[in-house]
């Protein structure tokens, strides 16, 4: 297995720059996991291939403010702080103060010891970041990830944040003006993610409501979403990547609509990659069924060869080539449906990735 049996040619004009104009008139690609076979349809259809007893589960996670765009205290230079991840129980969090993760840009030029601030519409400075030292090793190559303590004179961070920070959009996303909450989805709760679980945008809470009527059980699981999503796999060989940890959540209620849907024969269908890695993160092989988890930290790496234990179906969008994803869905049906999927999404013309037509895998 080599990282180039996951690459595939994509025009750069197929990748979404916005969204579908309404969520569930987006296209729909369903595929057969065992034999390939391929239906051309659109999104709201879905339920037709939902049977009363089924379990859907998605990842109610929403998408933080998490792009804060300031200047160098020191030299007024333009300066970026990406936050990732909180780091919990290394200094004492209060309603002003906390430590992140982040990415910050000039990499190079943030070393420790470095202030950045940010300015609210009115040219206030509402919010800092001292970088207090490199995330992993230090001297990383200026690659640019940093520990840094957030600090505001307002009330809370929360209201700081929202005061100065942008909702972060996939790179591959230029230019997009539109509405930010489009890049959320309906149902989504707790701001914890750097990106959004894209699944889940093409879902109305009218198409929700549909469903359950049809017998369809809906719930959630909560994965914080970091910015694995969106990186390549630079090694040659996959099993060599080093996927990040992030933390998930799932709640008793959904380990028991997990277990009632299996006993009574229904499937469980994963609404995006993140409800993935949570559901089988929370396997537990000696109890042989999934467990509550609380903000447990899962590095999960699926690959061709892994078992999926709870996950029946897997409602997707179209992914980056060369990513985890691609080896995640791949492992789901083989890489050869996978690929032949795609190579017909490109001639179909369908729209790819975050804002993209969705994948419907069963």
């Amino acid at each position: 297995m080599r990282t180039d049996d996951f690459d595939y040619d994509l025009p750069q004009e197929l990748i979404a720059q916005e969204p579908a104009t309404v969520r569930d008139a987006c296209r729909l690609l369903v595929m057969d996991r065992r034999t390939g076979a391929l239906e051309d349809r659109i999104f709201h259809d879905i339920g037709e291939y939902l049977r009363p007893g089924d379990l859907l589960v998605a990842n109610e996670t929403r998408v933080m403010p998490a792009r804060l765009l300031g200047s160098k205290r020191e030299t007024g230079g333009a300066a970026e702080v990406f936050l990732l991840r909180e780091v919990f129980g290394r200094e004492p969090k209060t309603n002003s103060s906390a430590l992140w993760e982040a990415l910050v840009r000039p990499g190079r030029r943030l070393k420790p010891g470095a202030l950045v601030d940010f300015a609210n519409a009115a040219g206030e400075v509402v919010l800092s970041a001292e970088v207090i030292d490199w995330v992993e090793e230090k001297g990383d190559g200026g690659k640019g990830e940093r520990l840094v303590r957030l600090t505001t004179p307002l009330p809370s961070l929360d209201e700081a944040l929202h005061a100065v920070g942008h909702t972060p959009l996939p790179p591959y996303i230029k230019d997009y003006a539109g509405d930010e909450e489009l890049y959320q989805t309906v149902y989504s709760t707790r701001e914890r993610s750097a990106a959004a679980p894209t699944a889940g945008l093409h879902f109305t809470p009218e198409l929700i409501a549909r469903l359950k009527e049809a017998g369809v059980r809906w719930e959630t699981v909560e994965l914080e979403v970091g910015l694995d999503t969106f990186r390549l796999v630079d090694e040659d060989d996959p099993e060599q990547h080093k996927i990040h940890t992030e933390y998930y959540t799932v709640p008793q209620r959904t380990v028991d609509a997990v277990a009632e849907a299996k006993a009574q024969g229904g499937r469980v269908i994963a609404v995006g990659t993140t409800s993935v890695r949570s559901l089988e993160s929370a396997w537990d092989a000696e109890a042989g069924s999934i467990t509550a988890r609380d903000r447990e930290a899962t590095s999960l790496y699926i690959l061709p060869g892994y078992r999926y234990n709870v996950v029946d179906g897997l409602i997707t969008n179209f992914h980056v080539p060369r990513s985890t994803l691609m080896m995640l869905v791949s492992a789901f049906s083989t890489r050869e449906n996978i690929l032949a999927a795609y190579r017909h999404a490109v001639d179909e013309r369908y729209r790819f990735f975050s804002f993209g037509d969705a994948m419907f895998i069963i």
